[in-house]
């Protein structure tokens, strides 16, 4: 059983990156959704969708990866997880971080739910960090 979910969400996505596979299943839930959801507006992701297994009835998400050129150079460069269940990392309006002075994003968890820091900024909201990705 997995312990943290959004670790697990942002291996599967970082794992099948790497060995370029066009599509990757994570377990269904309200922040994979969010996330992916992100993901796809910032244009790290093509698409994603929800399945259901019929066999097991357990929900799951598509995620299709995107990438670039002929040689398939992946979108995403890095996915690096911050906040852990065993030190959570909160940053308020003034201290939410910039990633890679602009060219990426954080992902956080807001009052106001799942958004990047960008969003959080113009909101004047903070939250805990998830992750950043570039």
């Amino acid at each position: 059983m997995v312990t943290d979910t959004i670790s697990d969400i942002l291996t599967r996505i970082r794992n099948a990156n790497m060995v370029k596979h066009q599509i990757v299943q994570i377990p269904l839930s309200k922040m994979s959704k969010a996330i992916s959801m992100i993901l796809k507006e910032e244009g790290f992701i093509e698409d994603f969708e929800i399945f259901d297994n019929e066999l097991e009835n357990i929900p799951y998400l598509l995620i299709s990866l995107k990438y670039k050129g002929k040689s398939r150079e992946p979108v995403i460069c890095k996915i690096e997880r911050i906040s852990k269940p065993g030190l959570r990392v909160y940053a308020n309006t003034k201290k939410l971080p910039k990633v890679l002075n602009g060219l990426g994003i954080a992902i956080i968890s807001t009052s106001r739910g799942i958004m990047t820091n960008l969003k959080a900024k113009e909101l004047g909201i903070g939250g805990e960090v998830l992750c950043y990705i570039w």
